[in-house]
């Protein structure tokens, strides 16, 4: 946070290309991140990731597996541009992402051969996803179909989630650092608004942080992919270009609706608590990104998160976007009459069932580790909804009636 801040601070003073400007809010995010968990958390020893930096192997012998996997690697690469490529109506979208690839291929991939070598030689295994994919193309001998599968649902992921954030890391970046400040002290409207802003773009940065840091090095290796089609169908109609929620999807909710502040205009004391408590339901969803720290993607088990709002609630983020998304909508008042409004508000409903079914999804995939069941099973019992249905229940009875003494 303090980087962050930091970069903010920079980018509000001094003067940089377009392009640039993300990437410097990326590496403000980024250095202290990574500097913490080598130097602090000692994530490089992490068990989980199984390496061995004690009893590296010869440079010869890991040349032979890290070659492969080099290939494999860069193969990849390939793939997910040729993809984009294809996919012309996402041509606009991920120009800026495409664009800063371009320029900084040149760079990926020495430092990509290099940090695949180095690692290769403290594998405990080292014929991982990766040898798997390169061993594929070279008609390998022993090529494990579910460890390639592995890989390409893994990439997918990377692929895919990337190519969002950067579509709207550009605009996310510039609501932050490019709004004059002064005229917010003025006007309660404008400062919510850009305190949400604020939120939602600390929540992208950690979030593109967390996609592009998933090296083995650091222990934030990807271990799964969801393997599941539901939980892929759950996840993918929440985001463009599959997003059925948006405006003009089948389940956009905001017909007739007006803005949070034009039905509280003339309040000004309410729009300043209205807005405090949208600030504070989008900090709840950017602080359960925040606390992976360098772990975070979606469809993905990266380790097992039990503090911060995960203490609480097994889906934080998904709760409070939910809850947010009533509050900051209000489906239910709408200028085009009651049928609209209750039309909305089933509309909206569904949208929350459709966060329900990810949920569940989720935990379908993360149940396979018994570091999850433990703790889905500790949330069962000491979650604040359990203990809040607990308490209800000790206080009206089991019949919905008053307990008698």
């Amino acid at each position: 946070m303090v980087g962050l801040i930091a970069g903010v601070l920079f980018l509000r003073t001094v003067p940089l290309a377009a392009d640039v400007r993300p990437l410097v809010a990326i590496a403000a995010t980024a250095i202290p991140m990574l500097l913490w968990a080598v130097i602090v958390e000692g994530a490089h020893r992490d068990p989980a990731a199984g390496l061995d930096w004690d009893r590296p192997r010869p440079w010869r012998i890991a040349l032979a597996t890290a070659g492969v996997k080099i290939l494999g690697l860069w193969a990849t690469w390939a793939l997910i541009a040729a993809a984009y490529w294809l996919a012309r109506p996402l041509h606009g979208s991920v120009a800026y992402g495409v664009r800063i690839a371009a320029q900084l291929l040149p760079w990926m991939l020495p430092l990509s051969a290099a940090y695949v070598l180095i690692v290769d030689r403290v594998m405990r295994e080292p014929r991982d996803d990766l040898w798997h994919a390169g061993a594929a193309l070279l008609r390998l001998p022993g090529v494990d179909r579910h460890q390639l599968a592995d890989h390409a649902r893994a990439w997918l992921v990377k692929g895919f989630f990337l190519g969002f954030m950067f579509s709207i890391l550009p605009g996310g970046t510039e609501a932050v650092t490019g709004m004059p400040l002064a005229p917010l002290l003025h006007d309660p409207v404008r400062l919510a608004g850009f305190a949400i802003a604020a939120v939602f773009t600390l929540d992208l940065l950690f979030g593109t942080v967390g996609y592009l840091c998933a090296l083995r090095a650091l222990g934030a290796h990807i271990r799964s992919a969801n393997p599941y089609l539901a939980g892929w169908v759950a996840a993918l109609i929440c985001y463009p270009p599959f997003v059925l929620m948006g405006p003009g999807g089948v389940l956009s909710y905001t017909p007739g609706t007006l803005s949070w502040d034009a039905w509280l205009a003339g309040h000004p004391a309410l729009v300043l608590l209205y807005g405090a408590l949208l600030t504070a339901l989008a900090g709840l969803y950017a602080w359960s990104t925040v606390i992976f720290g360098l772990r975070f993607s979606n469809l993905t088990h990266r380790g097992i998160i039990t503090n911060g709002p995960y203490r609480w609630f097994r889906h934080p983020a998904y709760l409070s976007k939910n809850t947010f998304w009533w509050f900051a909508h209000l489906p239910f008042l709408v200028t085009t009459g009651p049928a609209e409004g209750l039309r909305n508000c089933l509309l909206l409903g569904l949208v929350n069932a459709v966060y329900w079914w990810r949920a569940k999804t989720e935990e379908r995939h993360l149940r396979a580790d018994p570091d999850y069941v433990a703790y889905a099973a500790w949330i069962d019992r000491r979650g604040l909804l359990p203990r809040l249905r607990r308490g209800l229940s000790t206080r009206f009875g089991t019949a919905g009636s008053p307990a008698r003494p």
